[in-house]
């Protein structure tokens, strides 16, 4: 707002004299304006010189509005993620030979021995297969329940093989869009692979005898979790 005399305000910040009173009070539109040297036409048709667009095919030459300004040809570059993928922390109540009781999955309700903790985070588990048939495989921790119960692997070594691309699975050919699909032909079962068994095999012998030192032990092993009405889970003592 306009600076104004206190005579022409009716209160502060409200001037008396409209916005056209004050314009002709001023009297600026008596001002004499200073004009500029309009450019010659001729040298402003030679400074801009329109490129004729040309197109192969005449109908999209007639309809397509090319603009005058051209994108920069700028090939785009993948951003690069500053964030490292790190394995998360085991927690504090897991340690080698801790019986769990899974929570989701296949074996839901089923308790395992832990083995060790993967690379990528995951945990390695098993039943053993001969208690409770849990075969070896990868348990991710949060969907796991540790408990108070143990089992002294410590004397076990446990083979470096039995890593992440370990229990990769192969790509299976679907039979999607073929003459087997449309008549209702299915794919053959492919049979467990002989060296998964003997690796079973031999991991478990070690973990079935610490088990069987412990009385009662191989038939908590074989029992499968569950609960009553009227238990709450966080007042149990696993």
């Amino acid at each position: 707002m306009a600076k104004t005399a206190r005579k022409n305000q009716l209160a502060p910040g409200i001037s008396r004299l409209s916005h056209s009173k004050v314009f002709s009070k001023r009297a600026t539109y008596k001002a004499k304006k200073e004009s500029k040297p309009k450019a010659d036409a001729a040298e402003a048709k030679k400074a801009f010189v329109r490129k004729p667009y040309v197109k192969e095919d005449l109908v999209d030459a007639l309809s397509a509005k090319k603009s005058e300004l051209v994108q920069a040809e700028v090939t785009p570059k993948p951003k690069h993620g500053r964030k490292a993928l790190r394995a998360p922390k085991l927690r504090k109540s897991i340690t080698p030979g801790t019986v769990l009781i899974m929570l989701a999955g296949r074996f839901r309700g089923k308790r395992v021995v832990f083995l060790k903790q993967l690379k990528s985070g995951l945990l390695l588990v098993t039943g053993p297969f001969k208690l409770n048939g849990v075969p070896l495989r990868r348990v991710n921790q949060a969907y796991v329940i540790a408990s108070s119960t143990k089992v002294d692997i410590s004397g076990i070594k446990i083979d470096s093989k039995f890593n992440d691309t370990y229990f990769k699975h192969e790509k299976e050919t679907k039979l999607k869009g073929t003459e087997e699909e449309f008549f209702g032909k299915e794919a053959q079962k492919k049979e467990h692979p002989a060296h998964r068994l003997a690796d079973q095999k031999l991991a478990d012998k070690d973990i079935v005898a610490a088990v069987a030192k412990v009385p009662y032990l191989a038939s908590y092993l074989g029992s499968t979790f569950s609960l009553t009405k009227g238990q709450a889970p966080h007042k149990l003592k696993y």
